[in-house]
């Protein structure tokens, strides 16, 4: 695992460090200080890392609500 896709996984688990349980934020705050010192993750502390990306980070798909906008005249079924 490079260095960058480790940084990137922090990124985006930093918006969530608040909702993590107790034990969550334990594992994330000793890889944290672990990334903070320059050092590579191992496999088994990426896994760790990996676990709770995918248990927080939540990627949701954008609605589309131009359905909603558009004047009541234009439909071309009336």
């Amino acid at each position: 695992m490079s260095y960058r896709e480790q940084k990137n996984y922090f990124e985006k688990l930093k918006r969530f460090e608040r909702k993590f349980s107790s034990k969550d934020k334990e594992v994330y705050s000793m890889l944290l200080k672990r990334h903070k010192d320059d050092e590579d993750l191992d496999r088994l502390s990426m896994e760790k890392l990996k676990d709770l990306y995918t248990r927080y980070y939540v990627n949701r798909e954008k609605k589309n609500f131009d359905h909603l906008f558009k004047k009541p005249g234009t439909d071309k079924d009336n």
